[in-house]
């Protein structure tokens, strides 16, 4: 495999971990209403950084 199939495969699964914490965190939190309002920052900024590199490796494989 090259450097460039290594760097998209790293980040898709990068951001596939940063999207199932950040959704866990959102869950975990709604189920025991003791997450502060940081967590859910937290959990939301997981999320688009998730998203963020996703669509860099959908990109970078298309091109």
């Amino acid at each position: 495999m090259d450097a460039r199939g290594r760097r998209v495969d790293t980040a898709r699964i990068l951001g596939n971990i940063a999207l199932a914490t950040g959704f866990l965190i959102t869950i975990i939190g709604l189920m025991t209403d003791s997450t502060p309002v940081k967590g859910y920052v937290f959990a939301g900024m997981l999320v688009i950084v998730g998203v963020g590199l996703r669509l860099e490796a959908a990109v970078t494989d298309r091109g």
